[in-house]
């Protein structure tokens, strides 16, 4: 069976976003829509321990140091990375909760709570009339 995605529990669908929601998302989709930002995020979310030094990234593109550099800054200046500098290096981190915003407000299909909820209080045959 296949399940078809409810927009009755997307934020964006259930009401429009407010201008300074959309400039604040845009920014970041902005950011993303770069193949190398957005396999730099991806290599960084997914390296051991969530965190990436920025020598592990480089070797990674077919772009030099200084565009690697560029492209982690506006990561960051859209609040997608942070960053922290121990001796020589840099050390990146995808922040708590910067993906699960965006993927909120994308996601159509309704929350495990919703969903839990709605399973125990509409189960037809215990809402059924006995008439």
């Amino acid at each position: 069976m296949e399940l078809t995605p409810l927009g009755c529990c997307s934020p964006m669908v259930r009401e429009p976003l407010t201008p300074d929601q959309a400039e604040g998302l845009a920014g970041s989709f902005k950011a993303l829509g770069d193949p190398v930002r957005l396999r730099l995020l991806s290599l960084i979310a997914s390296h051991a321990g969530g965190e990436a030094c920025v020598c592990d990234l480089t070797g990674e593109f077919d772009v030099s140091q200084p565009t690697i550099s560029h492209h982690l800054k506006v990561l960051r200046e859209a609040g997608l990375l942070t960053s922290e500098r121990r001796a020589s290096w840099v050390y990146y981190r995808v922040p708590a909760g910067a993906l699960a915003a965006l993927a909120l407000l994308l996601d159509e299909t309704p929350g495990a709570v919703r969903r839990t909820s709605l399973s125990r209080t509409t189960n037809p045959r215990r809402s059924r009339s006995p008439i």
